[in-house]
């Protein structure tokens, strides 16, 4: 049975959309649900996209798309092949333009679109959790995140679809722009300004002005929300305001007390005192916040003069402090739509991790906290602070941080310098980069021990874990596939 909120594409819409034209169409009429770029995918009746990458054409692929049913393809060359298909001059672009087309046939639709270094897929999970309680909700798949995968994602809205919460992510300037421009958002939010694709912008300055890109497709209805307390705030701030004057802060910060906009009988008296700055609270922030082995508390509070509850309590079910700052920015973006805060915190409760994102085992004899979904400087001290928190032995593993071109040496450093400082009792280090941070927690203290290959540290850490109670942490960059590791500990106790 058909669903009847699927959009249906054919042969005219997908012309008007890519500005494309039609070869072999001379058959019966197109009529489809999905755009596919992957063969695997396809289905009887799906159009094919091929897509030309660096080491792929999937133009090579058409007449298997053909065979397994395709009505379809849209393609940048004519292919011998009889099948329809739409030239068009581009089909990356293309995909852009049906991703774009899409969006605009849900003029009704409310769009939450977010960036940041870190915690994207968190915080993404949590605003889904508190905007399903009240309509059918879109939500980024996974990593489909590019100008690739923000179009795919767009490709999937149906006439049920309420709301949209779409992540943006970039390697370079000019993709945030371009993919924010095509899903229009209500609200835009920056969770923060970190070292994630150094290498690609070789500079966090760089990396603020890609990450403001969110800003630029607001209307001046549409909300920006902003981290109160990263540095870059005023750039943040001063970009937003180019679009729209609504704006929602999340956080808090510490400010010289000449910007606190102090009585000056004030500011002289903390003067006398010694005191140099205040710590100043965005619009929406945390305080009474209490971290625990499987879950997190804090009140969630509201500067906004509002006629209703400004404070409420908030039970969330992930662990780590980090956890509480994007449960902020869900709340905060949510909350610009006027979502209730008891709503809000309902939604928060029962929000779920993502997998591999600081999930929690327990084996016989020792716990395992999974966190190797990816990895960069930011997120890799924040999970380093969650294992801290634990009681038994503490175990930190750790693999390789990708993506910080130059920079990686010498970030893999200063967070050796930064995890030397926390009480962690073992760091067990994996790839190139890595030896320079057991190297530098050695310099302070003699915990870390660096390898070259996983069988060798597995052997270690299942010695260690030998010696009684403890947790291991479980951290890398995807591409070192650290979950590897956690399977095949495991695999001896089934």
């Amino acid at each position: 049975m058909t669903n009847s909120s699927v959009y249906v594409w054919h042969q005219d819409n997908l012309k008007q959309a890519t500005q494309g034209q039609w070869h072999h169409s001379d058959k019966a009429e197109i009529y489809a649900h999905r755009i596919v770029t992957d063969t695997r995918q396809i289905q009887a009746g799906d159009v094919f996209l091929a897509i030309k990458g660096e080491r792929f054409d999937a133009h090579d692929f058409i007449q298997n798309a053909y065979q397994q049913g395709a009505s379809a393809a849209i393609v940048e060359r004519v292919v011998k092949c009889d099948i329809p298909q739409l030239l068009v001059a581009d089909t990356k672009l293309a995909l852009g333009d049906l991703g774009r087309f899409r969006r605009e046939a849900h003029p009704d639709l409310t769009v939450i679109a977010l960036t940041g270094s870190s915690g994207k897929t968190t915080t993404k999970e949590m605003i889904g959790a508190i905007l399903s309680q009240i309509a059918p909700t879109l939500i980024t798949r996974g990593n489909l995140n590019n100008d690739l995968g923000v179009p795919m994602m767009l490709l999937e809205l149906t006439d049920e679809h309420r709301f949209l919460v779409i992540e943006l992510g970039a390697n370079h300037l000019g993709e945030i722009a371009y993919t924010a421009s095509m899903v229009r958002p209500d609200v835009a939010l920056i969770l923060n300004i970190g070292t994630a694709h150094l290498g690609e912008f070789g500079g966090r300055a760089n990396i603020a002005c890609a990450k403001s890109e969110i800003y630029s497709a607001l209307t001046s209805q549409g909300v920006a929300i902003l981290p109160f307390s990263d540095d870059f705030y005023p750039e943040l701030l001063q970009e937003a305001s180019k679009f729209t004057n609504l704006y929602l802060s999340f956080g808090e910060r510490a400010v010289p007390i000449e910007q606190a906009g102090l009585e000056a009988t004030d500011q002289a008296m903390l003067k006398a005192e010694g005191i140099s700055s205040v710590l100043m609270m965005g619009d929406l922030f945390a305080d009474d916040i209490e971290t625990f082995a499987t879950h997190s508390t804090f009140t969630l509070n509201t500067n906004i003069d509002i006629d209703q509850i400004d404070s409420l309590p908030v039970h969330l079910p992930f662990i780590g402090e980090h956890n509480v700052a994007n449960a902020l920015a869900a709340a905060s973006a949510t909350f610009a739509l006027g979502v209730p805060l008891e709503q809000i915190a309902k939604g928060l409760l029962r929000a779920t991790p993502p997998k591999g994102r600081l999930m929690r085992l327990s084996m016989d004899g020792y716990h395992i906290i999974d966190d190797t979904y990816n990895a960069n400087p930011t997120s890799m001290l924040a999970a380093a602070k969650v294992l801290e928190a634990e009681s038994d032995t503490k175990i930190l593993v750790l693999g390789d941080i990708f993506e910080l071109g130059d920079a990686a040496d010498d970030e893999h450093t200063k967070l050796g310098h930064q995890l030397a400082l926390l009480e962690i009792d073992h760091v067990l280090t994996l790839g190139n980069h890595m030896a320079h941070t057991a190297t530098a927690i050695n310099e302070q203290k003699s915990i870390a021990k660096h390898y070259t290959d996983k069988p060798s540290l597995l052997k270690d850490l299942r010695q260690l874990l030998s010696h009684g109670s403890a947790t291991v942490l479980f951290k890398g960059s995807r591409g070192m596939v650290m979950e590897s590791l956690i399977a095949d500990l495991t695999a001896c106790n089934h």
